[in-house]
């Protein structure tokens, strides 16, 4: 009597290597060209792969990254594998600027990567300082700004070009819509922090 053996469904040699490349922070087309293309082979693989452990993939072929993002989980049944942070209003602010920067670049131009310098950067942000608060103070604190969001990892340094960047198009899944519909507040929540008051609200964000 012959046994008939049934199928075994194999999981794909490539998996475990572009999960894991997932877990360590954001995966870009241009600078892991051999992990992207690996991912977009396997991605429903993949969604099923980190659905297990309450995470969504969040992929977007034509801005060129992707990440793992928390599924919502209001009865806390896992543990959060990514960390949020809390941001400061500083940063808060600098991010909703960029995002809208990036808006109105992608509004305007026909390029796809957005370069802003340092001083581009105070420029912007200098145009929403309240008319009371201590400029020099604030613009002194840019530079710390930036470099949490380098961090962040929504601005990148540029190589050999001191105190340019660029703004990665990953901050427009993070900073979204709703983000910048509520951007009136968070500037509100702003300017109170500047004049010692009490803020409304804080922002939180995932890890990039």
């Amino acid at each position: 009597m012959n046994t008939i053996m049934e199928p075994t469904t194999r999981t794909p040699e490539e998996l475990p290597g572009v999960v894991t490349r997932l877990f360590k922070g954001v995966v870009y087309s241009e600078t892991d060209e051999k992990i992207w293309q690996s991912l977009l082979a396997l991605a429903s693989q993949v969604r099923d792969y980190v659905a297990v452990l309450g995470l969504d993939l969040i992929l977007d072929e034509s801005e060129g990254y992707a990440f793992l993002k928390s599924r919502e989980d209001p009865d806390v049944t896992l543990p959060r594998l990514i960390p949020r942070r809390q941001l400061t209003f500083d940063v808060s602010l600098l991010l909703a600027l960029l995002r809208a920067r990036m808006l109105e670049f992608d509004t305007n131009s026909s390029e796809t990567r957005l370069i802003m310098t340092e001083q581009e950067i105070a420029d912007m942000v200098s145009v929403f300082l309240p008319e009371s608060s201590n400029e020099a103070r604030i613009l002194d604190k840019l530079g710390a700004n930036i470099k949490k969001v380098v961090e962040l990892g929504f601005l990148r340094k540029l190589r050999g070009e001191t105190g340019t960047y660029e703004v990665a198009r990953i901050l427009k899944a993070y900073v979204d819509a709703q983000w910048l519909e509520e951007f009136d507040a968070r500037l509100a929540d702003y300017r109170r922090s500047l004049t010692g008051q009490k803020p409304a609200a804080s922002t939180e964000t995932e890890d990039a």
